[in-house]
């Protein structure tokens, strides 16, 4: 699959996809609007980050490409892709206890602290894609 050529966009199944791994130096787009909000990426080998309305939603180290990125009340689902092992950082509700499962397999759970960040380790071996569920519990 790889990059995702104009950095984001909305799928037909109402979700959104993003970043763009193989970039060899940052690009970004600002204010891609979709349901109401604002958007903003700023991706490239190195780094993926996804800011909603100002605040930073989705970001991974080194960079990574998401597909069919949902978030509701309770749980984000996305699938991610890398050509290396990621760290993804994702900005939820604050204090709150998550499941976490890679691939469909329950990992554990994680509480964020009062900055609300949860922080998942995934390994991405061979730039394969692998499935994420983060659910409120």
């Amino acid at each position: 699959m790889a990059g995702i050529a104009e950095l984001i966009r909305k799928e037909e199944n109402g979700t959104i996809s993003f970043g763009n791994y193989e970039l060899p130096k940052k690009e970004k787009v600002d204010n891609f609007e979709y349901n109401g909000d604002l958007y903003k990426v700023k991706t490239f080998k190195d780094m993926t980050k996804l800011e909603k309305n100002g605040m930073i939603a989705y970001e991974s180290v080194p960079g990574t490409t998401v597909y069919n990125y949902h978030v509701t009340e309770n749980e984000v689902t996305f699938e991610v892709e890398g050509n290396e092992d990621a760290q993804l950082t994702l900005e939820l509700a604050e204090d709150t206890e998550y499941e976490v499962s890679i691939d469909g397999a329950r990992t554990g759970d994680i509480k964020t602290n009062i900055t609300a960040k949860l922080v998942v380790g995934v390994e991405l071996e061979h730039a394969e894609v692998v499935s994420i569920r983060i659910k409120k519990k």
